[in-house]
């Protein structure tokens, strides 16, 4: 609930805590018994700083058309908060609007889980603009036992859903530009519009950093050409290849040594071999045809 931070912000969920149709869980929070929790009063880390995580939680059933039947699913997303990345200061932040994952990588990706600049669960400040690992699936807080047994599960899960597509989405900053959660919205209309994420030949390329999968050659929304800078982070004059490849390095070695970890004798064959293609620096198309998809 960080960026609800006055009253109007959200409305819906605002309602929904202000009047609740039964008792729900507030952390962080700054409240008393018996008072009404206003979800921009979080508690204080220190004078003057508020905590930058406050959460509520509140029953599926409260929101209206919740959906409880198993359904298809086209495409997967996963989401990775950017810092901004230019020649003067370069980082990790070199991911385009979006990005088309081969199955193998989306794997990878949800393996690491990074999460990155300015993230609100992130409380020492020192290390805001570090990327971390919040681990397997992004869930890895929250469960319990070995992590390579969820990662067992997850690549069993992505084997057998072969039509479903996997995209990587930054927020926060493309390269130079600050675009919020622009991206992933502008994405969900885009995929949307024309049902999925099935591109033809010609239409995506190999991107110059191999664990981004495919970039968009180009792309076009209500008739408006999104420019390639946007698409491809290495063709803005403010970061350019150079600066783009460190970004691309220093995302390399951390997915490199994140990975090690999983390569114990549970894990399933074809995950050792997705790992270690990504340390032995496989191409998208080597990537590509570690899972095969019809």
């Amino acid at each position: 609930m960080n960026h609800i931070t006055e009253y109007g912000t959200e409305p819906g969920t605002e309602k929904r805590t202000l009047h609740p149709k039964k008792p729900l869980l507030f952390l962080n929070m700054d409240a008393t018994p018996g008072s009404t929790c206003l979800l921009w009063e979080p508690i204080m880390d220190e004078p003057g700083v508020a905590c930058s995580n406050p959460r509520v939680i509140m029953p599926r059933n409260f929101l209206d058309d919740v959906v409880n039947e198993p359904v298809e699913i086209d495409v997967r997303s996963f989401g990775v908060r950017t810092p901004p990345s230019t020649k003067n200061k370069p980082s990790y932040g070199i991911i385009g609007i979006f990005h088309i994952l081969p199955p193998a990588l989306g794997w990878i990706w949800r393996l690491v889980a990074p999460r990155g600049y300015a993230n609100p669960s992130i409380n020492d400040n020192s290390k805001l603009n570090e990327i971390q690992s919040e681990g397997v699936g992004s869930y890895w807080p929250f469960s319990t036992g070995k992590k390579v047994d969820q990662a067992n599960l997850l690549l069993k899960q992505i084997v057998n859903t072969p039509n479903t597509a996997y995209v990587l989405i930054p927020n926060q900053y493309i390269g130079a530009y600050k675009v919020g959660f622009s991206a992933e919205k502008l994405t969900r209309e885009y995929l949307s519009r024309r049902g999925g994420a099935n591109f033809r030949e010609g239409s995506t390329v190999p991107s110059r950093c191999s664990i981004l999968g495919y970039s968009l050659d180009h792309m076009k929304m209500n008739g408006t050409e999104i420019p390639k800078k946007f698409l491809q982070v290495n063709e803005q004059p403010e970061v350019g290849n150079d600066t783009y490849d460190f970004g691309a390095k220093v995302l390399v070695d951390f997915f490199k040594k994140e990975l090690v970890e999983y390569l114990t004798d549970e894990l399933d064959p074809l995950g050792r071999k997705i790992i270690e293609a990504c340390l032995n620096d496989a191409t998208v198309e080597e990537y590509e045809h570690l899972i095969f998809v019809k």
